[in-house]
């Protein structure tokens, strides 16, 4: 799943997480079928609320702000419309639910407070300038990146951790849902300081496709889960940058914020002119005061085309030029006593298709998003056997298929369907419901 590409210094090498599989072929027949695995968790008792996040200002929906049960591990995210669903198990019936969105102020909701359905939760920007705060800025951008990466083992978990996952992928024929795929994965995550890497292990996966918006064409994205955990710069710095690429890229002070009462600075980091092959161009946003990073948005420098392409693209058409237009990332991390840890990613890949002999070609966006919505410490370390495991080179979309049970992810906290995601789903239930000829339905 790994393919390397070099500098001019030739020493340097930076691996590429996802890779799109493009094949031809007559769409199969849609069954409604799942894979499911029981679970004690899976009969607990749970109340759940829905909502929406926004901006104080112009209600304009805030994209992944999290929403967090005080003091415990539960949490949720903000889906692209800024809508929520936060599921809470009735054994809890007071509490306050923490609501966080970057350069915004938190929002702190009593629990007994939130209704079931219908929740507007208006956040306040929050901006601190320069002169306003006594702190002594570092001269030099690129120190304090690699100061902050060095810190990683001080400032991040330390003990192997258990964590529940959801992650969703989505594929788009412009503006066209094509193909949903959703998970619910345990990740083993080892030590920060550790250089062991995560286990992934799936527990429930389900999957839809509207066959008719595909044209015969299948695309599939190679590596599931492990495209959002890779995006984890503070586990896997070799995915972005290391001590060796840093000389390859520009560091410059953006501006500062303030999130959670914290002081941050927005590192703005690009490839220098003189570096030919694709590298990325984003913001970091580092905790002034420990030196943390808490969030990171980036995206890839796609210029040479063709070099795009031979990063992404496995296997492709033979009459069809496949490259891609849009390569972007975004990590969240999360505080808890002290330590941070991986909360949430997302992954977004836009390739545009051209057809030898056709006028027109075709655009896909292919989406990948996680989030953390339970841990807790795996304290003797104890990981799944590897046949248990799931591995990078996993495809998603070939591991479930159907849509049929409503219920389906009980008490797990997932990330609330986009409105087109949802009428998609729902015009594709009816679909497997035609497609049944007697055979036994998903549970």
């Amino acid at each position: 799943m790994e393919h390397k590409i070099f500098s001019k210094s030739n020493h340097l090498h930076i691996k590429v997480i996802a890779f799109v599989i493009i094949l031809i072929g007559l769409a199969v027949p849609i069954q409604a079928s799942v894979l499911y695995q029981v679970n004690p968790q899976e009969v607990t008792l749970y109340r759940q609320y829905k909502g929406e996040v926004v901006d104080s200002e112009n209600s304009k929906p805030l994209v992944f702000a999290t929403l967090t049960l005080e003091g415990s591990n539960i949490s949720t995210i903000t889906n692209s419309e800024g809508k929520f669903l936060l599921k809470i198990p009735t054994s809890i019936n007071q509490g306050n639910i923490i609501v966080a969105f970057l350069g915004y102020k938190n929002s702190i909701i009593p629990l007994e407070q939130l209704k079931e359905n219908k929740n507007k939760i208006a956040l306040t920007v929050s901006i601190t300038k320069l002169d306003e705060v006594d702190v002594v800025i570092p001269k030099n951008a690129r120190v304090l990146v690699k100061e902050t990466m060095r810190k990683k083992g001080e400032n991040y978990f330390g003990d192997p951790t258990l964590m529940t996952a959801f992650y969703r992928e989505t594929i788009k024929k412009r503006k066209k849902n094509v193909s949903l795929s959703e998970a619910v994965v345990n990740i083993y995550k080892s030590s920060y300081s550790s250089g062991k890497r995560d286990a992934v292990q799936l527990f429930k996966a389900r999957k839809s496709t509207d066959y008719s918006k595909l044209d015969t064409l299948t695309l599939k994205l190679q590596g599931g889960p492990f495209n959002t955990l890779y995006a984890d710069i503070m586990k896997y710095p070799e995915y972005i940058f290391n001590d060796i690429s840093m000389d390859e890229y520009d560091f410059s002070y953006d501006r500062t914020t303030r999130i959670n009462d914290k002081l941050i600075y927005v590192i703005s980091f690009k490839q220098r002119p003189d570096v030919l092959e694709p590298l990325f161009a984003g913001k970091l946003f580092i905790d002034a005061q420990n030196k943390i990073l808490t969030s990171a948005i980036y995206s890839l420098n796609i210029t040479d085309k063709e070099k795009a392409s031979k990063m992404f693209v496995r296997k492709k058409p033979r009459n069809a030029s496949v490259y891609p237009t849009e390569i972007a990332y975004r990590v969240d991390y999360r505080e808890k006593n002290g330590r941070w840890y991986y909360g949430y990613s997302n992954v977004l890949l836009v390739f545009k298709i051209k057809w030898d002999k056709k006028l027109f070609n075709s655009v896909y966006s292919m989406s990948a998003e996680m989030a953390i919505t339970d841990w807790e410490q795996n304290i003797d370390g104890q990981v799944p056997k590897v046949k248990d495991r799931l591995k990078t080179s996993m495809i998603l979309s070939e591991a479930a298929i159907g849509f049929s049970d409503p219920d389906f992810w009980g008490a797990y906290n997932i990330i609330e369907p986009e409105k087109s995601i949802e009428s998609a789903i729902k015009k594709i239930q009816k679909q497997l419901k035609k497609s049944k000829t007697g055979g036994e339905s998903a549970p």
